[in-house]
């Protein structure tokens, strides 16, 4: 029977790979399917809180990596995947999205001749300084399988020489698994917790490099939050690098008593989930973020000069304004005073429907079939 290996190792790879997971486990119960932690997110709120929301069983593996820089946390993976696969070998190895365990994976599947899947395959902000991108376009460049969530992908890959006949557009199984959660996440009632008005607050998520890694630009980011947050309530759900980053500045104590702006850890999935469908409008740097905003319908300020998404900008409510905090702050008020289109005049876009999953094990049973 075939035998499939998912890896997952930070918060978004969790919500891409539920619904995948749930499909091959009901479909092919016969089939050997196990589920690799690396460990790259350990923190619980970035890891096994998503787990138990997303009511994915407890991984067969963890590799349990841990933090460090770029280099130093993909090799660790790389060597621990390696002795791992070497012990049982699967038919084919799935990764998710572009952090730093999908890079490993990949390049140990390139290395072992192991058949390599990627979801969430082509997408490219055209911007090699993020590290991201880089391990995007060398995932997809030892590929056999490649998902695309929306037809820029295709375009992307193609034009990379990728075969055709590699390429699935299968649709987005982030939003299978928002679509699936979305009741859920509304009976929280999360705005209502957090003592705001729905509609009448943003919510602020922060991580990026080009954003929280330097000093100025963090201290200009926080000073257009702090001004936001003296008309508005805003909701800042601080991510643990960003968190180490304002104390690494001197600027936690003046981020924690800003009138108006409410610091959070990290939310789990289904808190965050309902915090932003009731929000105003949702301040970001996160390409998940922008997808989920987009279906929800929720004005989305993009922190960032480029996008890998350009669907949520084409189809979805996102606007990248780069790091112009003016702009920023007008996007967000705008949004607040309802001068935005909203919910009523979204398209969501092509194959979001919650059946990506089912499209992937589709198109992987007929390849193993053959």
């Amino acid at each position: 029977m075939p035998s499939i290996d998912l890896i997952v190792g930070a918060r978004p790879n969790f919500m891409k790979a539920a619904p995948v997971l749930a499909q091959l486990r009901r479909r092919h119960p016969d089939w050997e399917v196990r589920l690799i932690h690396t460990g790259q997110h350990y923190d619980d709120r970035m890891s096994e809180q998503f787990l138990r929301q997303l009511k994915m069983p407890a991984p067969d593996v963890d590799l349990g990596v841990g933090s460090g820089s770029h280099g130093v946390q993909t090799a660790r993976v790389m060597v621990a995947l390696e002795q791992l696969l070497t012990t049982r070998r699967p038919d084919v190895l799935m990764v998710f999205g572009d952090v730093n365990s999908t890079l490993a994976a990949a390049l140990v599947a390139s290395k072992m001749l192991i058949p390599l899947a990627h979801v969430e395959a082509g997408l490219r902000s055209f911007d090699r300084k993020m590290p991201e991108e880089v391990n995007r376009v060398i995932t997809d460049a030892v590929s056999e399988w490649l998902f695309t969530t929306e037809p820029s992908a295709e375009i992307n890959l193609k034009r990379e020489g990728v075969a055709a006949e590699r390429i699935h557009f299968v649709g987005n199984t982030m939003i299978d698994t928002l679509l699936e959660h979305k009741a859920a996440a509304r009976d929280l009632r999360m705005a209502r917790q957090c003592g705001v008005e729905p509609g009448r607050y943003v919510v602020v998520t922060l991580h990026r490099p080009s954003n929280v890694d330097d000093a100025k630009s963090m201290q200009r980011l926080l000073t257009a939050l702090e001004e936001l947050a003296s008309r508005v309530p805003v909701v800042f759900s601080v991510h643990p690098r960003t968190a180490q980053r304002l104390e690494d500045w001197g600027l936690a104590e003046t981020a924690h008593s800003a009138a108006g702006l409410r610091m959070f850890e990290p939310l789990g999935y289904l808190q965050f989930l309902s915090l932003i469908m009731d929000a105003g409008a949702v301040v970001t740097d996160s390409g998940g973020v922008q997808e989920e905003t987009t279906v929800l319908g929720v004005p989305c300020i993009t922190l960032r000069e480029n996008t890998e998404r350009p669907v949520t900008l084409t189809s979805g409510t996102n606007v990248l304004v780069g790091n112009d905090t003016t702009r920023m702050l007008e996007h967000a008020l705008r949004a607040i005073d309802g001068n935005v289109n909203r919910r009523p005049h979204i398209i969501i876009p092509e194959k979001w429907d919650g059946r990506a999953a089912e499209r992937i094990v589709t198109v992987l049973e007929a390849s193993l079939s053959s």
